[in-house]
């Protein structure tokens, strides 16, 4: 049961880093196009982009749900 809880939330968690990384992509796109095409491809930069730009909740969701998906992914690596 605990296997089926810790996969949930991996992909729970999964889902919310993508989903905040492209709300933050696209609100970059509205303010300069090159800063949104270079957080899309490389996603640490999102966040730092996405505080500069003073869309600091998207920015402190991304590095939650970051820190949210790499605990649950030790504890995922640890369950075998």
């Amino acid at each position: 049961m605990r296997d089926i809880v810790v996969v949930t939330l991996l992909i729970v968690s999964f889902a919310f880093v993508v989903t905040v990384h492209v709300a933050i992509a696209l609100g970059l796109a509205k303010r300069r196009r090159w800063q949104a095409l270079v957080a899309l491809v490389l996603p640490p930069v999102a966040p730092y982009l996405a505080w500069r730009e003073h869309m600091r909740k998207r920015a402190i969701l991304w590095g939650l749900g970051a820190l949210s998906y790499g605990v649950m992914l030790l504890l995922a690596s640890r369950e075998s």
